[in-house]
């Protein structure tokens, strides 16, 4: 039987098929939920705007809220990241993303540029762009995964570094996902699900995984996401991209 959170989910997406499109997974996995799994739950909020605690009671709700602010808000940032990099949203997401609030802070900037763009921004035409920046007719103006930007190929020694410490935390590609693990926005959900608790790895996981796996060469690619010549609402995320992965770096580098 589905439980309210999910049918609530289906009800805002559209349906289970558009539920499924809009986070990148086959109409049958879906079709197969009891409930929105863990790992999912942070994507599932992001595109349909129902919250966590109403997907998830029994992982988010009042008794389940020890993560701190600071984390939440960063899991919170990589499933924002990783729902943009993974498709290109549909007009109902843009209008979520005007909403977007900011502060004086480089973040809370990057995020009004984003509401700004988000508003402005056609859905048909954030289509083609993100097709001519990430897929293209033979590849895209940018190749969004750490091995080619790391060697200048796919499918090399930094994907089986990852996949042998992702296997190290009981971390394994879902099976309807044929992306490599080292795509930009597989990245950003993983570390989503790290910094939310919902994957069950060592304290300093996120650290390690992001030291090893991101830093090395993903603020490169969100730099060249702002430059890049088919980029317009992308660029704005881009910059939040970028922002968001230096402060990630300036806080690991803290002396604990």
């Amino acid at each position: 039987m589905t439980d309210q959170g999910l049918q609530q989910a289906i009800r805002a997406a559209g349906g289970v098929t558009e539920l499924a499109r809009r986070i990148g997974i086959s109409q049958p996995s879906v079709s197969n939920w009891g409930s929105v799994p863990p790992e999912r739950v942070l994507a599932v909020e992001a595109v349909t705007g129902v919250a966590r605690a109403i997907l998830r009671p029994d992982l988010y709700g009042e008794n389940n809220s020890d993560l701190d602010e600071v984390h939440h808000a960063r899991a919170q940032e990589y499933a924002l990241l990783a729902t943009l990099l993974a498709r290109a949203p549909n007009a109902a997401l843009l209008k979520r993303l005007a909403t977007l609030r900011g502060d004086p802070t480089p973040l809370g900037v990057a995020h009004v540029a984003l509401a700004d763009a988000a508003g402005k921004a056609d859905a048909t035409k954030v289509s083609r762009e993100y097709f001519d920046l990430f897929i293209g007719i033979g590849r895209g103006e940018l190749v969004p995964y750490g091995s080619y930007y790391l060697t200048g190929f796919l499918h090399e020694r930094p994907l089986a570094r990852l996949r042998d410490d992702l296997a190290t935390f009981g971390i394994a590609r879902a099976e309807d996902q044929y992306e490599p693990e080292d795509q930009v926005a597989i990245l950003c959900e993983i570390m989503a699900g790290i910094v939310s608790g919902k994957f069950d790895v060592p304290p300093g996981a996120d650290q390690q995984l992001f030291e090893k796996h991101l830093k090395p060469w993903i603020g490169r690619f969100f730099s060249d996401l702002e430059r890049a010549d088919a980029a317009d609402f992308y660029r704005s995320v881009g910059t939040v991209g970028r922002v968001f992965m230096d402060i990630e770096s300036e806080a690991f580098a803290l002396p604990e």
